[in-house]
């Protein structure tokens, strides 16, 4: 079985599975990986399904990503998966060979990585088998450590069948550090921009989930993001417990919180907007 590890201790030689429901938690992990390997000096290709490269492009740079800066000097090169793998007959030695070559020409960077959106799998034009031979021969190319890779699945378009396989046939699994995960209300760890990142309904039962994932972002990060975009519901002991949490920064540090109208409402009515330390961007 994969041993699950967070998307930023990942290392040369590692072979990882990503397997998501939440496309924008699934996009800031990819942003992780990517944004790393160009820190470490590292070649980086995407293999990009659901997005355009255009689009993957500008998602990255939203995530702080030196998107476009990496590409021009050729450090990233984002490419469409329809392109490059099912142009023709869908081989899975051919899509092997493809990444064989990376490696192989590394540009004088130190060593490749590797992010590939497995979406293409479930088109029409692609064979079941083929994925399986793919995952399970291209795991020789990790024996030298040159080569870092993370295979994402979109669990709402893989049968529970191919993603017991798939996991199985990677030896790292990553997802997010969630600090609480229910049905009703996910907090999680957010890496790009750096927080944490809440999505469904919270109340004053959560605060001690809240507070733990407020803690370790006040711990980690310089400017702190609080991502609730997908928050539908916040009572006044939540957000009192942000706004807490801003008021001990000191005054070179502050905390951005992104959210929706009805939320500022809440955070307004508890005065938070009268801590130095606080500031809002409220969604359209």
């Amino acid at each position: 079985m994969a041993d699950a590890i967070t998307v930023d201790q990942l290392a040369g030689g590692d072979h990882a599975c990503l397997t998501f429901t939440d496309h924008d938690e699934r996009s800031d992990l990819v942003a992780e990986f990517v944004g790393d390997g160009l820190a470490r000096s590292q070649k980086v290709i995407c293999y990009t399904d659901g997005n355009t490269p255009d689009d993957l492009a500008t998602e990255l740079a939203l995530r702080e990503v030196d998107a476009y800066g990496a590409i021009e000097r050729g450090q990233l090169h984002i490419r469409s998966s329809h392109t490059e793998w099912l142009s023709g007959e869908l081989d899975a030695e051919r899509m092997i060979a493809l990444i064989a070559a990376e490696l192989a020409a590394t540009d004088g960077f130190e060593g490749v990585r590797v992010s590939a959106d497995m979406g293409w799998a479930t088109r029409p034009v692609a064979a079941v088998e083929q994925l399986i031979l793919f995952e399970q021969q291209w795991a020789d190319l990790f024996a030298g450590a040159q080569l870092t890779a993370i295979c994402h699945y979109d669990r709402e378009r893989f049968d529970p069948v191919s993603l017991a396989f798939v996991a199985d046939a990677h030896d790292k699994s990553v997802a997010a550090q969630a600090y609480h995960a229910t049905p009703l209300l996910r907090i999680c760890r957010q890496h790009r921009p750096p927080g944490i990142r809440i999505a469904g309904e919270i109340d004053y039962t959560h605060l001690e989930a809240l507070d733990q994932a407020l803690s370790e972002a006040l711990r980690l990060d310089q400017i702190i993001h609080i991502n609730l975009t997908k928050l539908r519901f916040i009572d006044g002991d939540s957000a009192t417990a942000i706004a807490k949490a801003a008021l001990t920064l000191p005054t070179d540090r502050h905390m951005i919180v992104t959210c929706a109208a009805q939320v500022a409402t809440v955070f307004e009515a508890i005065g938070a907007s009268q801590a130095s330390q606080l500031q809002f961007r409220v969604l359209a």
